[in-house]
């Protein structure tokens, strides 16, 4: 098996699926389905069994995964070695973040990178899901959480204070709630993470048991636009609070937990020049907001 069947390989054991799997390759369907089909055929073997749910390994595609993914591991540690002695100031950078930042910073950071550095080239994905460096899904990642991988370099950009905020509109029609009212009577507006992971939800250290959960978002983007909008109060950092023109509410309250927001990367990507040159213009970018 050559490092392309093992790449199309994988692609499928992840997927499931072969057009989940051509979506990653960046190929055809019918293509991926010949590749699979052909491997099976050199190898003598069966890797998968194909049902209605999708493509599932079989015994021997399961023994076949382990090889094959420390031939991953091989390559993109070579590739990344390789890139790590690139000096061209030309190629593509891939960037991940949240909706929330790469509006607010990201795409400013681009922007005076391109006016430096034309032939650089910024593939920015902007979602909650964290995408691996270590794969290369990613060469640089603004997050706020700090990653455990002692192969990534993290360095924390900016720390803020999360406090409560809401509209000007909404503060008119309903009031500021009265601390340890537990939200009674207002209506409030949350990250819907955390009503998967938090038993008792509390905003800035208040419990929410009286108020009305009227709209649970998946991104700190929504949260903040829906406070914006007047739909209810909402939790989120003072800084963008204050630059989205918000009135905060219980100023002397904020969250336990400070939003960081962290600057990784690979350890042996850091050096490349069109990385090195991206990485600069993020951490710009939060320059003075508080670290």
């Amino acid at each position: 098996m050559n490092w392309d069947d093992a790449r199309v390989f994988l692609a499928v054991c992840r997927a499931s699926t072969l057009r989940g799997a051509a979506r990653v390759l960046g190929v055809d369907q019918a293509t991926v389905g010949r590749r699979i089909n052909a491997l099976e055929k050199s190898l003598g073997a069966t890797l998968f069994l194909r049902t209605s749910e999708g493509y599932a390994l079989t015994a021997v595609g399961e023994a076949a995964v382990r090889s094959v993914e420390n031939m991953e591991r091989s390559a993109l540690d070579l590739e990344r070695q390789i890139l790590g002695l690139d000096d061209r100031l030309t190629g593509t950078v891939r960037v991940s973040t949240t909706d929330s930042l790469a509006i607010d910073f990201l795409i400013p950071a681009i922007a005076r990178l391109h006016d430096k550095h034309p032939d650089v080239r910024v593939h920015l994905d902007a979602s909650t899901q964290i995408l691996s460096l270590a794969k290369r899904e990613s060469d640089i990642a603004v997050r706020n959480t700090r990653p455990d991988n002692p192969d990534l370099i993290a360095r924390r950009i900016a720390r803020w204070p999360v406090g409560l905020f809401a509209s000007q509109a909404y503060i008119d029609r309903h009031g500021v709630p009265a601390p340890g009212s537990l939200f009674e009577g207002h209506d409030l507006v949350v990250y819907q993470p955390y009503l998967q992971t938090q038993k008792d939800l509390t905003l800035v250290s208040e419990p929410v048991g009286r108020g009305r959960i009227v709209a649970a978002l998946s991104s700190s983007l929504l949260v903040r636009r829906s406070i914006a909008a007047g739909i209810g109060i909402g939790e989120i950092p003072v800084y963008t609070g204050e630059r989205d023109g918000l009135v905060r509410l219980w100023p002397d309250r904020t969250r336990p937990l400070p939003y960081d927001v962290w600057l990784v990367t690979h350890a042996d990507l850091r050096h490349t020049a069109r990385v090195r040159v991206v990485m600069e213009e993020i951490v710009t970018a939060f320059a003075g907001t508080g670290a």
